[in-house]
């Protein structure tokens, strides 16, 4: 009897003690969102660390992005010899909520791409999620150190999305062989009226 004790003493303490990591892990996940919650009204900051001075952006050949329907092509990439120097790239974000837009309004909102490599870091192609959403690259070669803007343009009133709330995205590839394509999103709740 005395053995039989300790047993289920020794089986109720494991089951609480994993109800316990349960919760634990629970509530570690609810952190977890709010965190991301908190991050996506914030502007979703990749590395917020990375400051971006106007110095630093370069101006040249622009590439417009629009959208496509051709997909990613990244096997078209100019990526650098394996060995030698490379481009590597940094987001201060790569997210923003513009929040609450009329239906026909045209919204902009300017990222940044970083090059924090030892290359340059080149943008070989650029395209949009949907037709209402285009981009503006400053610069389609980015030298270490420097940053190229992005300036995301959306058009509420490009078609009829009136009490939405909608999420579209830019889509760079790039000779980073890391991250040869990399996503910038921007979001807006479409009023009614």
């Amino acid at each position: 009897m005395g053995k039989k004790k300790r047993l289920s003493t020794s089986r109720r303490q494991r089951e609480r003690r994993m109800k316990q990591q349960a919760l634990v892990f629970a509530g570690l996940g609810v952190v977890l969102l709010v965190i991301g919650g908190v991050l996506s009204r914030r502007g979703g900051k990749i590395n917020a660390a990375l400051e971006v001075h106007p110095e630093d952006v370069v101006y040249g050949e622009e590439l417009f992005a629009v959208h496509e329907m051709d997909g990613p092509q990244l096997d078209r990439i100019p990526f650098l010899p394996e060995d030698g120097p490379q481009p590597r790239v940094a987001l201060p974000e790569a997210f923003y909520d513009f929040g609450e837009v009329g239906p026909t309004d045209v919204v902009e909102y300017t990222f940044y791409v970083v090059n924090v490599g030892d290359a340059p870091l080149t943008i070989s192609r650029a395209y949009t999620t949907c037709g209402c959403t285009t981009a503006r690259i400053s610069a389609r070669v980015i030298p270490p150190g420097k940053a190229a803007a992005v300036t995301v343009i959306f058009d509420a009133g490009y078609h009829d999305v009136r009490g939405q709330t909608v999420r579209r995205g830019v889509i760079i590839e790039n000779n980073d062989p890391r991250w040869p394509q990399l996503e910038l999103w921007i979001q807006a709740t479409v009023r009614r009226q």
